[in-house]
């Protein structure tokens, strides 16, 4: 069993067991929560994660003095995301470096709420409310990283027909677009689009997000659908770093690249 169950399940045995001591049914729970009977179940089973929001109406609906909310506010991060991409958060809450190639959505680490909600909503097979809302409200949370005393250096390199695609709608693309540029205007942060007649090109292999962590050991983490890993063997690791060097010789200029967004917005 994994760990992400598990967490998850210790978290639903005890609304399960608060439940019980209030002498309610999970029908009769459902209904003064205002959610489906299969809600109930699903977070007391450990299959849905209770959000903090309803942590807090659980602990109001229940007596149980904010205990609910105090546990999942204290639940790592790397337990509120999908199983597959733990290993990575597992290292990026700590990275002092993070260097991202994408090429079909702007990367987690500045997705705004709504863009990250849309991305969600275009899954197939398509995820229930509950899944979605949690895994928007944990990418959020990762995005705390850039929040340290002491942030690490980000850079990403964007294919440009990732900013032209309408994910969520033109308001919602417009507001992605000003948080790129936000997020990315300190000294330790910058980032690059890679046009899409550029050739030549490193990076037709795929995207990749190289990371260094506190120890100076240097990791890449390679996602493919619903499978990922990590590679870290100095050898192969050397080669994905000097693939990134050449994708950043081969974008355009951290300039250009502002410039290209200020004009994505209608800014002259």
């Amino acid at each position: 069993m994994s760990k992400k169950v598990g967490a998850w399940q210790a978290v639903g045995a005890l609304v399960a067991h608060y439940r019980k001591q209030a002498r309610l049914t999970q029908e009769q729970f459902a209904e003064r929560a205002s959610v489906h009977v299969d809600t109930v179940g699903s977070i007391e089973q450990g299959r849905l994660a209770l959000q903090p929001d309803r942590a807090e109406q659980f602990d109001e609906l229940l007596d149980t003095k904010g205990a609910l909310a105090l546990l999942v506010a204290r639940m790592p991060v790397r337990e509120k995301v999908v199983q597959f991409a733990q290993s990575l958060v597992d290292h990026e809450q700590e990275a002092v470096s993070f260097l991202s190639y994408e090429t079909q959505v702007v990367p987690g680490l500045l997705q705004t709420r709504d863009y990250c909600r849309a991305t969600f909503d275009s899954r197939y097979p398509a995820l229930g409310s509950e899944t979605a809302e949690q895994w928007v409200a944990a990418r959020m949370e990762r995005q705390l990283i850039w929040q340290r005393e002491l942030p690490p250096v980000g850079h990403f390199v964007l294919e440009e027909s990732i900013l032209r695609r309408q994910v969520g709608g033109p308001e919602v693309m417009r507001e992605q677009f000003h948080q790129i540029l936000e997020y990315t205007k300190p000294a330790h942060m910058g980032f690059q689009i890679m046009p899409m007649d550029r050739m030549p090109h490193a990076g037709l292999a795929g995207p990749m997000t190289l990371l260094e962590t506190p120890d100076s050991d240097r990791l890449v983490y390679l996602e493919v659908q619903r499978a990922s890993f990590l590679v870290d063997d100095p050898d192969e690791v050397r080669d994905y770093h000097h693939k990134y060097g050449m994708l950043r010789s081969q974008a355009l200029s951290p300039d250009e690249s502002v410039r290209y967004v200020h004009g994505l917005l209608g800014d002259r």
